[in-house]
């Protein structure tokens, strides 16, 4: 276990979040663009999304090993793509109404290519491509790889879960540090695992950390810049962890979740957990 490449990654991602952030919070004020209202009212600025998204970025391409640049190339393209695109999304001005999945799949039906639209099909191209590099075209280092279309499954599937995985972690960052906290409960487990995948997951946690205190501090909040990118990188471990189950349950469990979302409020679940709300709760203004 490489614990000293998962250290600089971490550490690295989380750094970049702190500087990022300093400087933004020196240069930027609240207003216009950058600005939002959050649950309670109370005005947020987006800067904390980009500094986790450029921290996102950094740390996986300091996560993966030496002599691996396909794995290098395909963490940052999907980190970045999550970003870029999240950033496309946060600075769209078509009003709340007309947002949501549906509302974006309505406007694209009615030949209208809105921003979510763009992000949805964005992310997903750019997440195939990060497969096809971080499994090498499926074959997964293996001397016998599998046969073309069981690796074509391959990097499909894994795309859509590194697609997902952006997604999902910006449909449950909708109250102060609650994204980042599930980004570290789900980056855990993968932490065992040698190589790209407990780099990768190690990464996502230094990124998480730095930007917990903010968001929970309710100046600044993720957005889809920031969500989207650091989920992106959590999806990248996952699809790099090396046993094939691991990675279908994962991207049964993410798929279930999206569905649901259009069904079920994630905050009203939490609210009438006591031990997800204790969870939810914890270090949040009161």
């Amino acid at each position: 276990m490489n614990l000293t490449r998962r250290g600089v990654a971490a550490t690295a991602g989380a750094a970049t979040v702190a500087a990022a952030a300093v400087l933004m919070e020196r240069t930027t004020e609240l207003g216009g663009r950058w600005e939002r209202t959050n649950f309670r009212g109370r005005r947020v600025h987006l800067r904390g999304g980009l500094a986790a998204g450029l921290g996102s970025a950094v740390a996986a391409a300091l996560a993966t090993g030496p002599g691996r640049p396909g794995e290098t190339a395909g963490a940052v393209l999907a980190t970045t793509a999550g970003g870029v695109f999240g950033l496309l999304d946060d600075l769209d001005p078509t009003p709340a109404a007309t947002r949501g999945l549906r509302g974006h799949l309505r406007a694209l039906a009615g030949g209208t290519v809105t921003t979510g639209a763009a992000k949805l099909f964005g992310i997903s191209g750019c997440a195939v491509a990060a497969a096809a590099l971080l499994t090498d075209g499926g074959r997964r280092g293996s001397s016998r790889p599998a046969s073309l279309p069981v690796r074509m499954a391959d990097v499909l599937a894994s795309g859509a879960l590194i697609a997902g995985t952006a997604n999902l972690i910006n449909l449950f960052d909708l109250r102060p540090g609650r994204g980042l906290k599930v980004t570290t409960l789900l980056a855990g487990p993968m932490l065992s695992q040698t190589g790209t995948t407990g780099n990768l997951a190690a990464a996502a946690g230094g990124v998480a950390a730095a930007s917990m205190p903010s968001d929970l501090g309710e100046r600044t909040m993720l957005g889809d810049t920031g969500a989207n990118a650091l989920g992106a990188l959590l999806g990248s471990a996952a699809a790099t962890h090396p046993r094939p189950g691991v990675r279908f349950v994962a991207l049964g469990a993410v798929v279930t979740l999206i569905l649901a979302s259009e069904k079920v409020s994630f905050s009203a679940v939490i609210a009438k957990t006591p031990l997800l709300r204790a969870i939810d709760g914890w270090g949040r203004q009161p």
